[in-house]
């Protein structure tokens, strides 16, 4: 029982998670470094997005490392459906209690589904950046394009390095 206590206390401490009981968006495991998660199995765009590729369908929304940086959002702007987006071109934007920001697709592709809830409760964003807060779901049109895109490991570094020449 207390081996049980530590090993949940020390897991709690390093942000390590399991989510076999979680959404089938978020993949085993997660690593945690400077207070922001970074999970496996995603793809990361230097301009902080994540992306989840799965079948014919990718899920993309901003990282923890992103809304971390922004505080509190309090309104997301996103496309309609059966629009496109294009790699590197904005599809909306956050508005937080600091700033607001564009939104940059880290892939092209037909947007065929967007994620209501945030225009109700944007704050998803803060609370559950790869469950609940999610924004668009998109056919990807160059798979070739999710490739170029980093690991979880290159985008902790990418993160480290960031925050460090700021």
């Amino acid at each position: 029982m207390a081996l049980r206590m530590w090993a949940s206390s020390t897991a709690n401490a390093l942000k390590l998670s399991s989510s076999a009981s979680k959404s089938h968006i978020l993949p085993a495991f997660s690593i945690s470094r400077c207070f922001s998660s970074v999970l496996e199995g995603l793809k990361y765009a230097n301009s902080h997005e994540w992306v989840k590729h799965d079948g014919s369908v990718a899920t993309i929304g901003i990282t923890d490392h992103a809304q971390d940086h922004l505080g509190e959002v309090v309104f997301v702007e996103l496309p309609e459906a059966n629009s496109s987006v294009s790699k590197e071109k904005s599809f909306g934007a956050v508005e937080s209690v600091k700033a607001t920001s564009e939104i940059l697709s880290p892939i092209s592709g037909e947007v065929i589904e967007v994620n209501t809830k945030l225009t109700e409760s944007p704050g998803l964003i803060n609370s559950s950046p790869y469950e609940d807060g999610w924004m668009i779901k998109v056919k990807p049109s160059s798979p070739a394009e999710l490739e170029a895109l980093m690991g979880p490991k290159e985008y902790t570094k990418f993160c480290e390095d960031e925050d460090a020449a700021h």
